[in-house]
């Protein structure tokens, strides 16, 4: 099964160019059987697709939920979650990276950074948390090992690092314009229909292909050393933003319910998602 585990839509992150619609039928058009839908510290995209084209179109693709997380120590975080969860507290970002972690996995979640070797204060091992030691990356349950959007050497190294650690890599195309769509990819060696099986392959360390195209016409190449300045500049807005958002996720990380499930979940469906994942 071929998805895409790094897709920007215009209906969740706001420098995204490529409407959810859109962009299935360009996955689509590329042999694609689903995407794993990864805004900006929101569901939003995932909502509009569940309110306006679930069982509606596109009913022979899957489309799955996930968050790309902006952590206070560790750059941007891919965090798959299974049905059923309490999330609003994944849309605030600014927690630590740690924290994160435990949140996630005593959930039932997963997950791993995005382009690892990118770019300073965005990805997890150009972060001081990554030199702190290994313990905290021994933790993830997979690392992108292809993103498209990213240069061949930061690829390489997020693949060496996922050697090293041993985890299942991922691949995405990271597209927020529309000819970037589906130049990054993930081969699942069975089909999956759900997150919750997504979440069980990647924990049973299966083997996944990853790879792609390299994509050279984002921002960054065209601007050139002034990204350097947009980087600094988005560690002033993580950190405002961590302590805007600080008091909001302890009030809503003490309430038993945060908020409602976005997919609710049936009872026999947890159970069988257990025995598979033998808890």
């Amino acid at each position: 099964m071929k998805i895409d585990m790094h897709c920007h839509v215009k209906e969740g992150s706001i420098d995204s160019k490529v409407g959810i619609e859109e962009y299935i039928e360009r996955l689509k058009e590329k042999g694609f059987q689903g995407m794993v839908i990864t805004d900006h510290n929101t569901y939003n995209g995932y909502r509009y697709w569940k309110k306006n084209i679930k069982d509606k179109k596109h009913t022979d693709f899957y489309v799955f939920k996930g968050i790309e997380y902006d952590t206070r120590d560790a750059g941007h975080i891919i965090v798959i979650m299974p049905e059923g969860v309490k999330m609003r507290l994944l849309e605030m970002r600014g927690m630590r990276l740690s924290m994160l972690i435990d949140f996630v996995h005593r959930h039932g979640g997963i997950l791993g950074p995005a382009h690892p070797c990118g770019e300073k204060y965005l990805s997890f091992m150009n972060t001081k948390r990554y030199y702190n030691g290994p313990e905290i990356t021994k933790r993830f349950d997979f690392m992108e090992t292809f993103n498209a959007c990213e240069p061949a050497e930061s690829n390489a190294g997020a693949l060496k690092a996922a050697l090293k650690y041993h985890k299942p890599g991922s691949g995405g195309s990271d597209a927020h314009r529309p000819d970037c769509v589906g130049r990054g990819y993930t081969i699942l060696p069975e089909t999956v229909t759900c997150e919750t099986q997504l979440i069980s392959l990647i924990r049973e360390k299966a083997v996944l292909e990853t790879g792609g195209e390299l994509y050279h016409k984002t921002t960054k190449d065209k601007m050139g050393k002034a990204s350097k300045i947009l980087t600094y500049s988005f560690w002033v807005y993580n950190r405002s933003g961590e302590l805007m958002k600080r008091h909001s996720r302890k009030k809503k990380g003490t309430q038993e319910n945060p908020v409602d499930p976005i997919d609710p979940i049936e009872i026999p469906y947890i159970e069988e998602g257990l025995k598979r994942r033998k808890i």
